[in-house]
């Protein structure tokens, strides 16, 4: 890490990470993609990105690992998006209760679908706590393929 505390083995943190989610995102896949995302977040990103258009299918544990990676890139002053999940998915998003809570956008060019006033990025930094910025941020992706044993 830097002298900032940023990035992670003397890389500086990105602006912008991505991961794309390819498998279900249930009990096992958490098991495996909790790593890549403590990963990812060791390096501070100020927004992340969790693509889930290729995402069949999330229970609970899913769900959690959403809300948890939610709360720590609050924590972090950042933002957490989804990107393009299934109707089905959206569906169970809001079955849950937790449709208000994630950022969610469908497409990659980023039109939001549902958004939360405590989640939706917003024209000043201090009120999400992300930084604002007009240039292009450097972007960092992380694919983590979840496969069953």
């Amino acid at each position: 890490m830097d002298s900032n505390g940023r990035g992670a083995e003397g890389v500086p943190g990105t602006d912008q990470a991505e991961i794309t989610v390819t498998d279900p995102l249930d009990l096992a896949g958490v098991r495996r993609l909790g790593p890549v995302v403590d990963a990812v977040l060791a390096r501070r990103p100020a927004r992340l990105v969790i693509d889930m258009s290729a995402c069949p299918h999330v229970d609970a544990a899913g769900i959690g690992l959403l809300l948890d990676t939610h709360r720590r890139m609050w924590r972090l002053g950042g933002l957490l998006t989804l990107r393009s999940p299934a109707p089905r998915i959206r569906r169970l998003l809001q079955v849950a209760r937790v449709d208000q809570v994630f950022h969610v956008v469908s497409g990659p060019s980023g039109e939001t679908a549902t958004s939360a006033s405590t989640a939706a990025p917003t024209t000043s930094a201090g009120e999400t706590g992300a930084p604002a910025s007009t240039a292009t941020p450097p972007r960092a992706r992380a694919t983590a393929p979840v496969r069953p044993r």
